[in-house]
């Protein structure tokens, strides 16, 4: 009987780590959405939207030379992958007032691969060692 659950137990652990493991790759090819307004990496310069460089544990609305909305500036996030994951859902739900029009991404395991891809940036743009 111990031995049934223990296998069970692994079994469970098994497909609970598979749901959420995060592939920078995919993540990148997620990130061609957010192309548009967004730029990260070497030179990455602010388009319509801010550069992500260094994002995670960012302060929301500090980018030197961005003009964010008050919303933005004022909503007290510093992003991490929970932080993250929460507002790339939905912008507008997370910080109502935002400038950010973006439908979301409301696929658990892209939203997972995309952090895994942002987050790797640090705030010169280098991929971290």
């Amino acid at each position: 009987m111990l031995k049934r659950l223990t296998v069970a137990i692994a079994m469970i652990a098994a497909s609970t780590a598979v749901g959420v493991a995060q592939d920078a790759e995919k993540g990148k090819t997620v990130f061609n959405q957010c192309m548009i307004c967004h730029s990260i990496g070497p030179g990455a310069q602010n388009k319509i939207g801010p550069e992500l460089n260094g994002l995670d544990g960012r302060k929301a609305g500090t980018v030197a030379n961005f003009s964010y909305s008050d919303a933005n500036k004022n909503s007290g996030i510093v992003w991490n992958e929970a932080s993250f994951k929460d507002y790339i859902k939905d912008p507008r739900a997370k910080v109502p007032g935002t400038k950010m029009v973006f439908a979301g991404v409301k696929n658990e395991q892209q939203a997972n691969d995309l952090w895994a891809y942002v987050s790797q940036f640090d705030a010169d743009g280098n991929v971290k060692k």
